[in-house]
């Protein structure tokens, strides 16, 4: 028989228990009212996550500044004018090329459609018929005209019809001058067909009979334009105030928050905010990074290919790289296509470049730069992502693996005090941690 009274938890000694549950009674309501004002907030929170992400990418190279003697704001300030100068330089030599091929690319979609449905498609249907086919079942057969040979009846409006129609006769030609136009005699005999007065005024007027019909929605349009202009500039401009702030303060934050965790588990709240750094600093620094090198490689294969508008699908590969898995695969789709309608080699090219950027991505970028600290399963990044992608679309799809990964390292980590709960006793402190 044991003679040894049996331990009370610690969380019955006299005077614990009334402290203890004021305590947790007093950080359950203010998490509550937390959710709640941040829910009644979330069309404002935009600002602000954005600023979280910036301190968070930007943090580790101010420390890294500070320590060597330079004050933290002048290197948050100095960290400011490299990154805004480096996208304003990059925007100065390469925004004027992709703006035009952009035009141009914007121009031309319909004409690829057109021709990808009307012969390119067809055609490579003609090809897998041919291949499909035996020799025995091929037989001598009429051609049958594909829908590229086809040509559609012509079904120009009447004001794309031309100024003369000539239409041969016994005699020779009978002219007919289209409406809106006139024919006057020249000083050397011939004659000369010339738009009217009234066809050339009549664009003009009807455009100053546009306006004064719709004036005031064209007012209103300007309105909105400008309002909505110098609200963009206003929230990227307090977006850096926040994440400023955040970088200067951002040991007061952590102060704080570590406050709020009874002090005998303060150990381990270091050590879940290590956890969840090491996870975030892969899916987010890393997968800006990986960008940034993904860009870099298309824009380089995309050229030595001769894809056209390849500085468009460079900048559409390295922005779609920012959504793992999806925006990898959403990215190609554009490329290959416009290589398409040039030749199916190039098509192949296209697509075997991309294929080889990602199969270096999966075997060097992705281990070195990312590592294997987020341990993110492919099936919880795709449920996330289209999780994200549904209930806040672009912007969910974006957030959606970050939150895993902090969603991820919160229940490994009490995953593992519970273990150690059960393993030493309620109540009882954990065993030391190396």
């Amino acid at each position: 028989m044991n003679d040894q009274p049996d331990r009370e938890p610690a969380l019955s000694l006299p005077g614990r228990p009334a402290r203890v549950s004021r305590r947790s009674w007093f950080l359950g309501v203010s998490a509550v009212a937390v959710l709640a004002v941040l829910v009644a907030a979330r069309e404002v929170l935009l600002p602000f996550i954005l600023a979280l992400i910036i301190a968070y990418v930007f943090t580790p190279g101010v420390l890294s500044i500070e320590r060597r003697g330079v004050p933290r704001w002048v290197a948050i300030v100095g960290i400011y004018a490299v990154t805004l100068g480096t996208l304003y330089g990059f925007g100065a030599l390469a925004a004027p090329r992709i703006a035009v091929e952009g035009r141009a690319l914007v121009r031309e979609v319909p004409k690829l459609l057109k021709h990808l449905q009307e012969e390119v498609i067809p055609e490579w249907e003609e090809k897998l018929k041919g291949l499909s086919q035996t020799a025995e079942e091929a037989g001598p057969k009429a051609p049958v005209p594909s829908a590229a040979s086809v040509k559609p009846p012509s079904t120009a409006p009447e004001e794309h019809q031309p100024a003369i129609t000539l239409s041969p006769n016994a005699d020779g030609f009978d002219v007919e001058v289209g409406s809106g136009f006139e024919v006057s005699p020249t000083e050397g005999g011939g004659w000369k067909v010339e738009a009217s007065e009234a066809r050339k005024k009549g664009g003009m007027q009807r455009a100053v009979h546009y306006v004064q019909r719709n004036y005031v929605e064209l007012v209103r349009g300007g309105v909105a334009l400008v309002s909505n202009v110098a609200r963009g500039i206003f929230l990227f401009f307090m977006t850096l105030m926040l994440a400023a702030y955040m970088m200067l303060t951002h040991e007061a934050i952590l102060r704080f928050f570590r406050g709020l965790v009874r002090a005998p588990a303060r150990p381990d709240f270091d050590r879940l905010l290590v956890r969840i750094d090491r996870g975030l600093s892969g899916v987010v620094r890393g997968q800006l990074l990986i960008c940034l090198v993904n860009g870099v490689l298309s824009a380089i294969g995309f050229a030595l290919i001769g894809l056209k508008y390849w500085p468009v699908m460079a900048l559409v590969a390295a922005v779609g790289s920012l959504i793992p898995i999806f925006g990898s695969i959403l990215s190609s789709v554009p490329a290959v296509a416009i290589g398409l309608t040039q030749s199916p080699a190039t098509a192949f090219l296209v697509l075997g470049w991309i294929l080889l950027i990602h199969q270096i991505e999966a075997n060097f970028l992705n281990p070195k730069i990312i590592g294997d600290a987020a341990h993110l399963h492919p099936v919880l990044v795709v449920f996330v992502l289209l999780v994200g992608e549904h209930w806040f679309h672009a912007a969910g799809a974006l957030l959606a693996v970050p939150c895993l990964s902090v969603a991820q390292s919160l229940f490994l980590h009490f995953r593992e005090v519970a273990d150690a709960d059960e393993v030493t006793g309620f109540g009882a402190p954990p065993p030391p941690r190396l």
